[in-house]
């Protein structure tokens, strides 16, 4: 079985065997964003990474704005399930940008990335890095992607949202509304794309915007039937 949650930040607790027991031997687990524990290579962190690396199942994940590039992309990248992913360990996986993963008989496609919400503070280099956004590159990637399989998925896994439903989920704030060109892209892809069921993670919020639109955060929902198991 496939399950989705949301951004963890390296944040032990949401990946412990309490809040995962769900899961059985072979399962998969993707996070949908800012995993956060591929941040700095500390000690600490090795061993956060080489507990997960023994559990029974697969832990993966698309990349968010919180991530350290730099380091994410060094490690290799190979094939697995159909798409491209740098290989953390022999189960831990970061799924990469506008590629189509078949697993447990669920095609998938991922687009990580975004834009953060507060650029304009941010210096780049420092407190904010380009990488964060997908390329013309991998948007094209994406593209072909699709094609080959005639633009019909079960699901797709996004970091952000579109634009529609970011604006619809905003109606209620007295903030601006901060559409990126990503956004604008997601909208044209859910006109064009065929799927069952669409999860994101930036907007922090465990949401059913429609059968087909679930945000997800701290709650784990199976990618097969969209129904929530825990929170």
């Amino acid at each position: 079985m496939v399950f989705i949650t949301g951004d963890t930040h390296g944040d032990p607790e949401r990946l412990s065997k309490s809040a995962l027991k769900e899961l059985a031997p072979g399962d998969t687990l993707i996070v949908c964003g800012d995993f956060g524990f591929v941040w700095d290579n500390s000690k600490a962190e090795q061993k956060i990474l080489k507990a997960f690396s023994k559990r029974k199942y697969n832990i993966c994940f698309i990349d968010g704005t919180h991530e350290n590039f730099e380091i994410l992309n060094g490690y290799p990248v190979t094939a697995w399930k159909g798409g491209k992913v740098h290989r953390i360990s022999d189960n831990i996986f970061h799924l990469m940008r506008g590629q189509i993963f078949t697993i447990d008989g669920l095609r998938i496609f991922t687009m990580g990335g975004g834009e953060s919400p507060d650029l304009d503070y941010r210096i780049e280099e420092k407190t904010w890095l380009k990488e964060e956004t997908p390329s013309k590159a991998e948007l094209l990637e994406a593209a072909n992607n699709l094609e080959n399989v005639n633009c019909k998925v079960d699901v797709i896994l996004t970091h952000e949202p579109s634009g529609i439903i970011k604006d619809f989920l905003k109606l209620g704030d007295n903030e601006p509304i901060h559409v990126t060109s990503l956004n604008a892209y997601f909208d044209e892809l859910s006109k064009c794309a065929e799927f069952d069921r669409w999860f994101f993670g930036s907007l922090h919020l465990d949401k059913y915007i429609s059968n087909s639109y679930i945000g997800v955060h701290k709650a784990l929902v199976n990618a097969h039937t969209g129904e929530r198991v825990s929170i």
